[in-house]
Formats: C-alpha cells, structure tokens, sequence
C-alpha cells in the first residue's frame, strides 16, 4: 500500500475500460471513444494520433508503430508491424563512399518511410467499430484549435529545438524558439492531413499531394525517396515472441523489433536470486545492468529487418541465457561487450486500451530521437522519423542498411500472459533502455510483489555504453557502490523513460491502470 503521506499516485481502478497514455487529453479522448460505442482498437489509434500533436517530440504520423492486439472472448496474441522501409533508392555502398561510418541522426538518409498510417488503416478496417473517420476527429479538432504544451513536453521541446532543421524549424518553432510550457501549438497543416485520410485512407497519405509534398521536401534535402517507395507501404501481421519468468509469460513483438532482448535479459536474470536482494540497492542494479550489456550485445549481432534476422532462437534458448549468466561476476562490472548501435535519448509514446469486451491493444508508437530527422515536410509540416539511423553501414550485418529494408527498432510493445489469460498489457518507453525497462517492470512485480503503479515508479537505472545513469530516486550510497564496482555512473538530466499498464483482474472484473509519472499522462477508465 502507498503511503499517504508521501508523493505518489494511486493505481485507477474501473471496470468496463480503460486507456493509459503519456498525455491526459489523449487518455480522455480514448475513454470518450470507449464510452460513445467504440472498442478498444478505435479508441488506440484515436489517442495514438492526437499524441502526434499533444508530443510531436515523441511521435506523429511521420513515423512507425508496432502492435499487440488481443481480440475479445480469445487469448491469443496478433502483432502487426508498422514500421516502414528505407526508400529503394538507399545504397549504404555510396555512404560509406562518402565517409560515413554510420546514418547520422539528423541526415535525409535517416528518414525511411513513414509505416504507422498504414497501419493504423489496417487496424481500423479488420478490428475496429467506429471507423476510421471517428478515430481521427479528435485529433483533427486538437490540430486546428491547438493543444497547451505540457510540462514535461515543453522541457523535451527545449532540449530538442536545436535539432530542427529547415521546414521543420517554421512548423515547430515559435519564432525561432521552442515554446514555454502552457502556450498553445497548432498544426492545421497535419489536420488537413488526417481530414484526407479519414476520406480516403491510406491513399489520402501515400499517394496524391499529401506523398508528393513528402516525397518532393525529401528530395529536395538529397534523399533517394520516391512515390513508388511510398505507395508501396504495407505493414504485416506477425506472430509474437515468448518467454516465461518464474510462471509469467511475456509476449513481445518479433524482430526488427527488439523485443527478443527483454525476453533474453529475464532469462539471464531468472539465475539469480533476485527476491533475497534490496529491490532499490546495489546488487540488484548491478545484475541487472550486466544483464542488459549482454543482452544488448545478443541484440546488436542478431536483431534486424526479419528477412534477414540471424538467430533468433539461438537468442531466446534457455542455454543462451544460462551460459550468459555464467559471465556476470557479481563483485565487478565488465567492460561493455560490443558497442551499442544507437545512442540513448530516443522518444516514443507507449499506450495502452482495454475495453468492456476485453479487447487489448498495447501499442507503441514513435519517430525515434526528439522530432526523428528534426526534418519537416514543406506544405504540411509531417515530421520525418530518423529510423535510418537504426541501421549499421558495417558491410555484411543482417542490420547493414538497404534500400527497401526495415531497420532494427527499438520501440517493443508487450502482453503478459499467466496460465493461458492476458493479464497486463504494457509498454516502457526510452529508446535503448525498452529492454532493460520491460525485464524490471517484470521483476518487480513478480520477485518484488509490486502493484503496476508502484512498479512504474520505482527508480531506475541504465548501462548503456559504458555510461551507467542512476535516477535521483536512489540514495548516493547506491551510486557509491556501483561505482565501487566500476559502473561509470552519473545522474542523468531527463528521467529514464516512462511507462504504462492495465492489470485485467478476471476474479474481480476490474482493470487496474498504471501511468508513468515521469510523464504528463495518466492513465483513466469507466
């Protein structure tokens, strides 16, 4: 139980449905979805796309998403990727011609080609109730009468303003500046935008002016993109990847996604005996950060578009993960074992919806750095994600870019599962660090007895490349410790990502929403 006396949230508890987002209007718009005949479907990708405008930092329809989706009166799990490709054009011979060792973040070859509109068309027509128009009203309404900038989003915004780029500065600026927290950002060009799309479906994005004003700002910036790249979108159904955790079973969506990775960190740490350890101390912190270096190291060499994933059972065998554990000594950190293919300060949405026929979508979505490319179309302002930059130039690795390939991703949606039923959908959000989020949102409910919220604001901490960053939640004698043990270790600005959950209690027939407080969201039901 909390204690009352101290900052906090409480979990929300509702029972015919709920929506948890990283942006209050978002989750209000979902649950008014829920309430007016929509199912849970409808309601996602309402608040996924009104997010595009309350975070355009984080996400927009710029960029990708991954899904999760259980269907009502089943348990069976159904991933669909929405992540697009790299235009056919893309030629990773001639970049490194040119002397590059990687896809910078902020070039035109970062940018592939927008994949969540697809897919958000797609959901909308096999699953959804409402329509495709219903789902978007929202968030066109928001465009055109603007939305206040919230504090955390204003704070993003600012760190992030020195990256935009071209067009990009005169539709996400404000005279030059980003904006202070409380001004109100309109995007009328991204509303005409979705109007046509609500009309025409995905044609009204990839294809006609709206494809051209991207296709035409790309190039002009020296990017091989095309309208046959853009027509050619189409996002795919998948079948999940799993793994168990003491009698918990975590569902996480296949490559070019990296969901493998939390699956092999739980198996790495299911070695250990984690309840016998403070849960905010220095031991746990320690396992879990060389979990993740080897892991991550898995990742790196394995994960990539899933035409050409290399061995993604090896990654997920429990002698993999048994003879990686064998490597961690527990008195000293070992040097990072590769190093890491992305840098850290990524930005995503997570949200997840569960509605009264418990349907459950747990989806991501995202345009990977602080406004992607920090390039912009011309006419309609539709900020390019940078997944490119996802990519390795290194000739002859599964992730070697390639035109008309999808790069690895960071962004992982997951589902627990217990004795067959759906419990939890969740998502942690944080580029890099999804991974090593998913595994200790995992343990501390399952070694620690955590409820979704407290395992959500617990603090966290992160190795990733050498640099290990410790939340101002722990005590200076953890970092003490860890750098004892040699952890380069330093507090880091921005907190480490956010997260959100909804536990189904089947007994009880209430859903239990969890929000990351590191966020401006929240998470509400009915």
């Amino acid at each position: 139980m909390r204690d009352f006396h101290l900052p906090g949230r409480s979990p929300v508890f509702a029972t015919n449905g709920m929506c948890a987002t990283s942006h209050p209007l978002a989750a209000k718009v979902a649950v008014q979805m829920l309430e007016s005949g929509g199912n849970a479907v409808d309601a996602a990708i309402a608040a996924a796309v009104l997010l595009g405008i309350c975070e355009p930092q984080m996400t927009g329809i710029g960029g990708d998403c991954f899904v999760l989706l259980k269907p009502a009166g089943e348990d069976r799990i159904i991933g669909l990727n929405g992540s697009g490709r790299a235009p056919a054009g893309l030629d990773p011979a001639a970049l490194r011609a040119e002397g590059m060792r990687k896809i910078p973040d902020g070039s035109v070859h970062s940018v592939t080609v927008p994949g969540a509109v697809d897919a958000f068309c797609r959901l909308s027509r096999d699953w959804g109730r409402a329509g495709l128009k219903a789902s978007l009203a929202p968030a066109i309404h928001y465009a055109e009468a603007g939305v206040p900038v919230a504090p955390r989003v204003a704070f993003d915004w600012h760190e992030a303003a020195d990256s935009l780029q071209g067009d990009a500065r005169r539709h996400y600026l404000f005279d030059g500046a980003a904006p202070r927290e409380g001004q109100v950002f309109r995007a009328p060009g991204q509303a005409e935008v979705l109007r046509r799309i609500g009309l025409e479906g995905r044609k009204g994005f990839y294809e006609g002016e709206v494809a051209e004003d991207m296709v035409a700002s790309l190039r002009a910036m020296g990017g091989t993109h095309s309208l046959d790249d853009f027509a050619a979108t189409a996002c795919d159904y998948t079948d999940p990847v799993a793994g168990t955790y003491k009698g918990m079973e975590l569902l996480e969506h296949p490559p070019n996604g990296q969901g493998a990775t939390a699956i092999l960190m739980n198996n790495i740490l299911a070695h250990f005996d984690l309840p016998s350890l403070y849960p905010m101390g220095v031991e746990r912190a320690h396992l879990e950060a060389e979990a993740a270096k080897l892991a991550y190291d898995a990742r790196n060499r394995f994960l990539a578009d899933p035409d050409h994933t290399a061995r993604l059972d090896h990654m997920l065998a429990p002698e993999t993960a048994e003879k990686l554990a064998a490597l961690i000594d527990p008195d000293r950190a070992m040097p990072a074992p590769a190093a890491l293919t992305e840098s850290v300060h990524k930005e995503t949405v997570y949200l997840t919806v569960v509605d009264r026929d418990r349907m459950v979508v747990s989806m991501i979505y995202s345009v990977f750095s602080s406004f992607g490319s920090g390039l912009a179309s011309s006419a309609f302002g539709i900020n390019f994600q940078n997944r490119g930059s996802g990519f390795t130039l290194e000739e002859g690795h599964p992730n070697e870019a390639g035109g008309g390939k999808r790069p690895m991703h960071t962004i992982i949606p997951a589902m627990l599962r217990k004795a067959g039923r759906v419990i939890m959908p969740f998502g942690v959000m944080g580029g890099g660090y999804q991974p090593a989020g998913h595994a200790r949102f995992v343990t501390n409910m399952v070694d620690y007895g955590m409820n979704p919220q407290q395992a959500i604001d617990a603090p966290r901490c992160f190795s990733d490349a050498g640099d290990m960053r410790v939340e101002r939640g722990y005590p200076d004698a953890v970092r003490q410790g860890l750098a004892d043990l040699g952890h380069h270790v330093r507090i880091p600005e921005a907190p480490i990502g956010g997260a959100q959950a909804i536990l189904i209690d089947d007994e009880t027939g209430v859903l239990q929403g969890a929000s990351d407080p590191r966020k401006d969201g929240c998470a509400l039901g009915y």
